[in-house]
C-alpha cells in the first residue's frame, strides 16, 4: 500500500487532503507519507529476518534528513557516495558503524572525513584507490575497513545507463582480477579486509541476475578463503526493482527467499543497499497545470515541474503514472505533459492518455519518491521545489521552497566589474 488514495473524488496522503497541502505549500512540491515509508524499509528489513544482515538505504535515491532520520530510528543505515552524504547522514543521526562508502571517485579528504568518522566499510572500485585509502589511513593512524567491489559481469537487463555489472561499466574491479587486489589489500598495512562488495544495476525486475550474481561471489569468497582472506561482509548492493508502469518485480520476501536458499547456512554478515524498491513508490510529485494548448493533432498540458524537478523523464525516457488531485469525468485526451523549461526535452509524460485537465488544477506524478527531488537542479535558474511528510492527519515541510536569494548565494561580483 502506498497511502495514496481517493476519498470523494479527492486524492489523500495518508489522512490529509493534498489540494489543502497545495493551499499552503505551492507547487510544485514533493510528497512522502510515513507510513509508506516505515512499511516499506521494514518490509525489506524483516523479509531477512534469521540471518546476519544489514539494511544500508541508498541515500543517492532521496537524501532528506528526515527520511534518513527515520530509516537510522528503524535501526538502518545508508550506502553514501560523497563526503557530502556522509555529512547529511551524521546530521540526521545515523549511526557511523552502520555507514559503507562507495562510489569510484573518491576524494582524499572524503576519505580521511570518513576514516576520522569511523564508518564501518569502503567499498574500493581500484587499486589505485586502495593505495590511496592506506596513505590516508596511515597519516591519521588509522585502520580502515574494506570491501572491494568486484564487477561479476553480469546482465541486469535494465536500462543501459543504471546498469552496473558488465565488463563495459566503470564500476567495480574484474571479478577474475579481483583475486590479486585482495592480496595487494591483505598487505597494505592500515587497510582490513572485511568483506566483498557487487552491485549489478538498479530496476530489476526478475531474480535470476541476483542468484547468478551470488553464485559468482560465492565462489570468490572460498578462493578467497583458501589463501587466508577471511571474508566478514557480503554487500550485495541494491537495484530491486518497483512498479511503475506494467512491470511485475519480485517483492522482497521473494528476493530473499531466492537469496537464502543460494546461501544455504552462512556465517556472512549481509549487506543490502535499496533505494528505489523503498523510496520509489512512497513518494510522488504534485504539480499544478498552467496551460493547455493544441499545436495540429498534438495537444500539450504545461506545468509548473519541470525536467530540473523531475530528471528520469528526460533522462531515461522513463515512465510515470499521472493522475488527477481531483477526480471527475472528463474528456479522454493524448496529449505531452511539459514543463516550462526551454528544451524540447522538457517532459514527465508524452503521448499520455489522461483526463482533459484545465489550467489551475493539481495532478499528481506519481512514483518519484526515488531520484527525484535527490535529482533535482535550479536550471532555468528555478529555485528547487519544498518536500513535505504527511503521518496520519499532520503533514510537516521537510525541506522549504528555495527563495531567489538562495539561487545567489554564494555567487560573488568582482571588484573590476563594479
Amino acid at each position: 500500500m502506498n497511502h495514496f488514495q481517493y476519498s470523494n473524488q479527492d486524492l489523500y496522503c495518508e489522512g490529509v487532503k493534498i489540494e489543502d497541502i497545495a493551499e499552503e505549500v505551492s507547487t510544485p512540491f514533493y510528497l512522502y507519507p510515513h507510513a509508506t515509508l516505515k512499511q516499506h524499509f521494514n518490509s525489506f528489513n524483516n523479509a531477512f529476518e534469521g540471518i546476519r544482515h544489514l539494511i544500508c538505504f541508498s541515500m543517492k535515491s532521496n537524501s532528506n534528513m528526515a527520511i534518513l532520520r527515520l530509516f537510522a530510528r528503524e535501526g538502518g543505515g545508508v550506502d553514501i557516495v560523497s563526503g557530502g552524504e556522509l555529512y547529511r547522514a551524521l546530521k540526521a543521526g545515523v549511526n557511523p558503524e552502520k555507514i559503507v562508502y562507495s562510489g569510484v571517485g573518491k576524494r582524499v579528504e572524503d576519505m580521511e572525513y570518513a576514516i576520522k568518522t569511523g564508518i564501518l566499510m569502503f567499498n574500493v572500485e581500484s587499486r589505485q584507490e586502495l593505495y590511496l585509502l592506506n596513505d590516508s589511513a596511515k597519516r591519521l593512524n588509522k585502520i580502515a575497513n574494506i570491501a572491494i567491489r568486484v564487477n561479476p559481469d553480469v546482465d541486469a537487463q535494465t536500462h543501459p545507463y543504471i546498469s552496473t555489472g558488465l565488463k563495459e561499466n566503470k564500476f567495480g574491479i574484474d571479478i577474475n582480477e579481483s583475486i590479486e587486489e585482495y592480496k595487494i589489500a591483505a598487505r597494505l598495512e592500515n587497510l582490513n579486509v572485511s568483506g566483498v562488495s557487487c552491485h549489478i544495476g538498479s530496476q530489476l525486475t526478475n531474480l535470476s541476475p541476483f542468484v547468478d550474481t551470488l553464485k559468482k561471489i560465492k565462489g570468490l569468497v572460498k578462493r578467497l578463503g583458501d589463501i587466508d582472506i577471511n571474508i566478514k561482509y557480503l554487500d550485495l548492493g541494491g537495484g530491486l526493482g518497483i512498479t511503475y508502469d506494467s512491470e511485475t518485480p519480485p517483492m522482497p520476501g521473494e528476493y530473499a527467499d531466492a537469496l537464502k536458499k543460494e546461501l544455504n547456512k552462512t556465517e556472512l554478515t549481509l549487506i543490502f543497499e535499496p533505494g528505489r524498491v523503498i523510496m520509489g513508490n512512497a513518494g510522488i510529485l504534485v504539480t499544478k497545470v498552467l496551460y493547455t494548448k493544441t499545436a495540429g493533432e498534438k495537444n500539450f498540458v504545461i506545468v509548473d515541474a519541470a525536467m530540473n524537478d523531475l530528471m528520469r523523464p528526460s533522462l531515461y525516457n522513463s515512465f510515470h503514472a499521472i493522475q488527477p488531485v481531483k477526480e471527475g469525468e472528463r474528456e479522454i485526451i493524448t496529449a505531452d505533459i511539459v514543463g516550462p523549461i526551454c528544451e524540447s526535452g522538457d517532459f514527465l509524460a508524452k503521448n499520455r492518455q489522461i483526463g482533459s485537465p484545465v489550467p489551475g488544477e493539481l495532478i499528481a506524478v506519481m512514483s518519484a519518491g526515488a531520484y527525484g527531488f535527490s535529482m533535482s537542479s535550479t536550471y532555468n535558474s528555478r529555485p528547487r521545489v519544498a518536500e513535505v511528510m504527511v503521518k496520519e492527519e499532520q503533514y510537516y515541510i521537510i525541506r522549504e521552497r528555495e527563495s531567489y536569494e538562495d539561487l545567489v548565494s554564494g555567487e560573488k561580483i568582482p571588484d573590476f566589474l563594479e
